[in-house]
């Protein structure tokens, strides 16, 4: 029997994609984003060890150390079983003193258990290599929970967003709109088409108009579609727009929504920052919590969970605040 050789990282991540090619064949999975994010990665975590093994990890040369900015070559050229425990501790440790949080270092070393996972070890026992799933540190820390925001910056947010209708260029209402009267993420946004709007009998005979789409994100996951019900005054809108701007027929716009939504959101997320509405880089990601914050209020979670796509669990803890009441005073013994 030939003995299985040690490849290196660089071996590995070489492979990853077209035995996940391979597998997408099989099970519809992994997806293609999630390939190019566990790459990306693995990278980063190549360079973050070049960089701690360099001696170069202090606060003065933080801007050297970023992940973004190093290689991680030479990692890349030692062999996989180079990655224990006792490195990634190291690296999990290091992390304060190149300015990173911790959470987000954790973030890049579980692309090593995707480069690794179970379904990965039959493929390269395939190639005749030797490697195990990479176990790693314990880590308690999560990302904080949604915060609701003051009613103040709700009514700024409220009195922007109906100043879009006024822009000259209609995509920035429309972008908006999917994402805070919708609660779409602007991926989803990008790739939304004019098709997804469809007709349909209420149960009590009526005429009504569903927007239906499977989020991009939970696709592979829960799978769940959306089909939530646009409000007559929205859909007078909607249709105006639709009819002045056209198809754009003869180009990759043609049926889309709101074409070049990535470039439209850039401005979308500067315009927001500048107004200090929201901390952070994805501004208006905001306005998506806001959406399923205010409808997991008024229908609760079911209802929230039916406009996200996503499940109550991850409703209740990143975009709703469960921990603020907004109900009156309530005498249970009265409800019975």
């Amino acid at each position: 029997m030939a003995k299985h050789i040690i490849p290196t990282l660089g071996d590995v991540v070489a492979a990853y994609p077209e035995i996940a090619a391979v597998e997408r064949l099989r099970n519809e999975r992994p997806s293609k984003r999630t390939v190019v994010n566990v790459i990306m990665g693995v990278k980063r975590v190549a360079a973050l060890l070049e960089r701690m093994e360099s001696g170069v990890c202090g606060a003065d040369k933080m801007k050297d150390a970023a992940p973004r900015k190093l290689q991680g070559r030479l990692w890349m050229g030692r062999p996989i079983s180079d990655l224990n425990s006792r490195r990634l501790d190291r690296t999990l440790a290091m992390a304060k003193k190149i300015g990173m949080k911790p959470l987000t270092v954790y973030s890049y070393l579980s692309s090593l258990k995707g480069l690794t996972a179970k379904w990965c070890l039959p493929y390269y026992q395939e190639r005749g290599w030797k490697v195990r799933s990479v176990e790693l540190p314990p880590c308690r820390r999560r990302a904080p929970r949604y915060v609701r925001p003051e009613r103040e910056i709700l009514l700024k947010v409220k009195d922007w967003y109906e100043g879009l209708w006024l822009h000259e260029d209609k995509r920035y209402w429309l972008a908006a709109t999917m994402m805070l009267e919708f609660a779409m993420r602007n991926g989803d946004v990008g790739r939304l088409r004019w098709s997804d709007f469809r007709s349909k009998n209420s149960a009590d005979g009526r005429n009504e108009t569903l927007l239906c789409y499977t989020p991009h994100k939970t696709e592979l996951s829960s799978g769940r579609i959306v089909a939530w019900p646009v409000h007559p005054d929205l859909l007078d809108r909607l249709e105006n727009i639709r009819e002045s701007s056209g198809l754009r027929e003869g180009t990759h716009f043609q049926g889309l929504v709101v074409p070049a939504a990535q470039q439209v959101f850039a401005r979308l997320n500067a315009d927001l920052r500048s107004r200090h509405f929201f901390r952070g880089g994805k501004a208006a990601y905001e306005l998506r919590k806001i959406c399923i914050d205010h409808i997991y209020q008024k229908f609760g979670a079911e209802m929230a969970s039916s406009i996200s796509g996503d499940d109550i669990r991850t409703v209740t803890r990143y975009y709703a605040d469960p921990s603020a009441v907004n109900a009156g005073c309530v005498r249970v013994v009265d409800l019975l």
